[in-house]
C-alpha cells in the first residue's frame, strides 16, 4: 500500500502541519514526562493501527534512552513489570481516551482518579491535550496511509520547519 496523498507538499498540508507541531511544542516542553509522552503516544498509535507513528515515537524514544524493554512492553504494559504506577495511569488514560467508540464513558471515574493521583493540574492538561493530539495525527497518517519504518529521528521536525 503506497501512500495515498503527502500533505506535507501540499501547501495548506504544510501550512496545518506547522501549526499542528507547535501546539505538540506546548506539549513536548511542559511537565509531563517526555518518557511518559512517548509511550503515550506509541500507545494510541499501537491501538489506532498507525504504522508511522508507531515508527515515529518508537525511534523518536529510543533516542531519548528509553529502554527498548519498555517499548517493546508497551501493548502488553498491564502483564508488565517494567512501569512505573504513574505511567501505568497514564497508558490507562491513553488507551480509554483514544477508544472512545468503545467505551460510551470515555475516561472512567477510576483511571481519572489514578492519573490524578500521579499528575499535577500541567501535566494533567498536557496529558489530555497529547491523547488528542495523537489521535488527531494517527487518523491523518491512517487516512493517507502513511507507512511506517522510513522515519528518523528529528525527522517530522525538519520537515515543517
Amino acid at each position: 500500500m503506497d501512500s495515498r496523498f503527502d500533505l506535507m507538499s501540499n501547501e495548506l498540508g504544510l501550512k496545518f502541519g506547522k501549526r499542528f507541531a507547535n501546539a505538540g511544542m506546548v506539549i513536548t516542553q511542559s511537565p509531563l514526562p517526555r518518557s511518559t509522552q512517548e509511550l503515550v503516544s506509541l500507545r494510541a498509535s499501537q491501538i489506532n493501527g498507525c504504522g508511522w507513528c508507531i515508527d515515529l515515537h518508537t525511534k523518536e524514544a529510543t533516542a531519548a534512552g528509553e529502554d527498548p524493554t519498555r517499548l517493546h512492553l508497551v501493548a502488553a504494559w498491564r502483564e508488565s513489570t517494567v512501569f512505573t504506577e504513574a505511567e501505568q495511569a497514564a497508558l490507562a488514560f491513553a488507551e480509554e481516551g483514544t477508544r472512545l467508540a468503545d467505551a460510551h464513558q470515555g475516561v472512567s471515574d477510576g483511571t481519572w482518579a489514578a492519573v490524578r493521583t500521579h499528575y499535577d493540574d500541567d501535566q494533567l492538561a498536557a496529558l489530555v491535550c497529547l491523547v488528542s493530539l495523537i489521535n488527531a495525527a494517527n487518523r491523518m497518517a491512517v487516512i493517507t496511509h502513511q507507512r511506517g519504518g522510513s522515519y528518523r529521528p528529528g525527522m517530522f521536525e525538519a520537515m515543517i520547519s
